[in-house]
């Protein structure tokens, strides 16, 4: 495999592959202690990032590999001028695969195709963040045991939020689920993704603003930040950042089963007294992340683990 740029890049039985391993690799973890020796990973980072750079980094070292790092535009040549499609072949000659986050969509896509080694999208613009939906679907399937038959509620930057675009398609392509989309007018899902993913397929959902009138009948809430970067104009980050706050309070409104879910960070979308809730399953998904980074790592470089 020589690239995952989107999740739709892994057929289902891949995921279903990639979270066996995960698994494998949460009940065994010494036996994948050795598995990338003399391995190199690069993570180019051109975006900020805490969790989706260092669960890279550390999914490569439990694995036995090394990285080699690129921590921001700044740093690097880009900050000279070169491209990214000069940047991934020059990467090539130093490791054996590549990370890359970049503010612009599409800029995974060039670094793949002018890379001569794997490279695993790690976020692109308001694009795409398929590791991220990788977490989100471990941290689902360990929490609720299946990924078909679920009422998915999505709140907060559906616009801008790439970790929500990711999730929509991935679960849209399970049977039986359905979709909350809870969101400022301002902040919608985009046309696009509603017809690709949900239109498409005649799935069901329902659009609103009113967060507690939707939280009853969820079993999934997933819950995301307004994103101050993806903003040209500060007065509406401002009027539009505190849209939505889950609290004690509103989730006595939603069902004993029903699990929280947040790519992270949180700016104050999520009240800290929530946290120990244990339907809170955010901090759950940062580990999930590593696990299946770890997999999907594996996979990428073609080594196979006897589970």
């Amino acid at each position: 495999m020589r690239a995952v740029i989107d999740i739709l890049d892994l057929s289902l039985e891949e995921i279903m592959e990639l979270i066996q391993t995960a698994q494998d690799i949460i009940a065994d973890p010494d036996k994948y202690a050795h598995t990338c020796d003399r391995k190199k990973l690069a993570t180019l980072f051109f975006e900020p990032s805490t969790r989706t750079r260092m669960s890279f980094e550390a999914a490569m070292y439990e694995l036995g590999g090394h990285v080699i790092s690129m921590s921001s535009a700044a740093s690097s040549s880009a900050a000279k001028g070169e491209s990214v499609a000069d940047t991934a072949k020059t990467v090539s000659c130093y490791a054996d695969i590549i990370a890359m986050r970049h503010p612009k969509e599409g800029a995974a896509l060039v670094a793949a195709t002018n890379a001569s080694i794997p490279v695993i999208n790690a976020g692109d613009g308001g694009h795409c963040h398929p590791t991220q939906t990788m977490a989100d679907l471990l941290t689902i399937y360990r929490e609720k045991g299946r990924f078909d038959n679920l009422t998915i509620g999505v709140c907060g930057d559906l616009k801008f939020g790439r970790t929500v675009h990711s999730l929509v398609g991935a679960m849209s392509r399970y049977p039986g689920n359905r979709f909350v989309l809870i969101s400022p007018e301002e902040l919608k899902l985009p046309s696009y993704v509603k017809q690709e993913h949900l239109k498409a397929k005649s799935i069901p959902y329902e659009q609103t603003t009113d967060l507690e009138k939707a939280l009853p009948k969820l079993d999934i809430l997933y819950m995301t930040r307004v994103q101050r970067e993806r903003f040209f104009n500060e007065e509406d980050y401002l009027r539009l950042k505190d849209s939505y706050i889950l609290t004690k309070e509103k989730m006595k409104l939603a069902p004993k089963n029903m699990i929280v879910m947040h790519p992270l960070p949180r700016v104050n979308e999520i009240s800290v007294a929530v946290d120990d809730d244990p339907r809170a399953a955010y901090f759950k998904q940062v580990l999930n992340g590593k696990y299946m980074r770890m997999a999907l790592i594996l996979k990428m470089l073609g080594i196979h683990v006897a589970k």
